[in-house]
């Protein structure tokens, strides 16, 4: 017995995307990544090329999480305070605001 769901084919298909985009960033790396950890988290970070300019890409190894950051939205994390970071911390692996309509 083989147990599936609604939208099986479509997460199998946006999950090989995903990992299709990873590994074509991954490529693109300039240098060797930073790792950085302590007992809580580690993320490896490194500065990609893509065909809009340079990003920065942040994997997550544990989780398998990835996410690339232009310049503006990595000045962007300057301008946060303390609160903002603890909000996404207390709620893991979600988005602060989610997608949808707005």
């Amino acid at each position: 017995m083989k147990l599936s769901w609604e939208g099986e084919a479509e997460d199998a298909a946006a999950a090989a995307r995903a990992g299709s985009e990873l590994e074509t960033l991954r490529a693109q790396a300039e240098g060797e990544p930073l790792v950085v950890g302590n007992e809580f988290a580690e993320v490896r970070v490194a500065k990609v090329q893509t065909r809009n300019g340079v990003r920065l890409l942040v994997e997550s190894p544990k989780s398998g999480q990835w996410i690339t950051l232009d310049p503006l939205e990595l000045e962007a994390l300057t301008w946060q305070n303390v609160a903002t970071f603890s909000a996404m911390v207390g709620n893991p692996f979600a988005p602060l605001f989610p997608e949808g309509p707005a």
